[in-house]
C-alpha cells in the first residue's frame, strides 16, 4: 500500500543522532487526513484515492454534497494508491517510519518579477569603462537570423511560485501525538505552505 499524507511546512531545524552528528531537517505539521473518495478505472477511468485535509465550517452546496459522509474539508488531493482504502478511513503520520524515503511537493516561494542577474545568474556588464545604465542588463539576445526571439530565451520574468518536487528525502522523526513529521533537508515553499508527502518506491 502506498504511503502519503498532506501537511503544512513549519520551518527548518536540526536533530542529532546517537553519535552526535547533526542533520538539518524540515518540520511538517500533518494533521490526520480522511479518505473522501475512491476513484476506480471502471467508473472514472483511473485508480486513485482522494483525501481531505483541514476542517472547514462553510462549504459550497456541491462540496457539502460531495463530503456529506466524511466531514467538511478545505483541501482535497488525489494520490494514485492501490490499496484497501475506504471512504472515511483516517490517515495520520504513523503511516511513516523513521528511515522511509519520501518525496515532498509544494509551491515554491514567489519572488515576483526579477531580472536576469538574480533569476538566471547572468554576470551583467562591466563595472567600469563606459558603464552607465546597463550593469544588470541581459545584453544581446541573439544574432540577426531568424529575426525573432527564440523560445526558451532566458530573460527577465516572474520567479518562483511554481510547483516543485524534492525526491530522495528521508523521514528523520515521527511524532504521532504532535502530528509532526521531520524530513531531512529542505522542501519547497515558505512557512505554512501546503505540501504533499509521498513514499518513494
Amino acid at each position: 500500500m502506498n504511503k502519503f499524507i498532506l501537511g503544512r511546512k513549519i520551518g527548518m531545524t536540526q536533530v542529532f543522532d546517537e553519535k552526535g552528528r547533526v542533520t538539518p531537517v524540515t518540520l511538517i505539521e500533518a494533521e490526520p487526513c480522511a479518505v473522501t473518495q475512491i476513484r476506480t478505472k471502471e467508473k472514472d477511468g483511473y485508480s486513485a484515492v482522494q483525501i481531505g485535509f483541514e476542517r472547514k465550517n462553510k462549504l459550497s452546496k456541491p462540496q457539502v454534497g460531495h463530503l456529506k459522509s466524511v466531514g467538511n474539508f478545505s483541501v482535497l488531493r488525489e494520490f494514485s494508491a492501490p490499496g484497501d482504502y475506504k471512504p472515511g478511513d483516517a490517515i495520520d503520520v504513523s503511516v511513516f517510519q523513521e528511515g522511509d524515503k519520501v518525496k515532498v511537493s509544494g509551491i515554491s516561494k514567489a519572488k515576483g518579477f526579477q531580472g536576469v542577474v538574480k533569476k538566471h545568474g547572468f554576470a551583467g556588464g562591466p563595472a567600469s569603462h563606459g558603464q552607465k545604465h546597463s550593469q544588470r542588463e541581459p545584453g544581446s539576445i541573439g544574432s540577426v537570423w531568424p529575426q525573432r526571439v527564440l523560445k526558451g530565451q532566458r530573460m527577465a520574468s516572474r520567479m518562483g511560485g511554481v510547483r516543485r518536487t524534492v525526491s530522495g528525502l528521508k523521514v528523520a522523526k515521527v511524532e504521532k501525538d504532535e502530528n509532526l513529521i521531520a524530513v531531512t533537508g529542505a522542501i519547497p515553499g515558505r512557512r505554512g505552505t501546503l505540501v504533499e508527502i509521498v513514499a518513494c518506491k
